[in-house]
């Protein structure tokens, strides 16, 4: 079963932090798929049993902060 999980990260204004956001958090345990939407700020992960607290670490290791 595939979870599907939206993050509101503020921050994010340009390819270049999308692409972080993207390849930091595809590498959490359990990630299928992320999606980074420029114009909503909007960041949705989807995988199968995902940790939350793991996805929002690595946003910020990303240097963002998930609202």
């Amino acid at each position: 079963m595939t979870d599907t999980m939206t993050y509101d990260v503020p921050a994010i204004h340009c390819a270049h932090c999308a692409m972080s956001i993207r390849e930091e958090v595809s590498e959490v345990e359990g990630v299928d798929e992320v999606e980074v939407d420029l114009e909503t700020k909007l960041v949705t992960v989807r995988g199968s049993g995902v940790d939350d607290a793991a996805v929002r670490a690595a946003i910020v290791e990303a240097g963002y902060e998930a609202a």
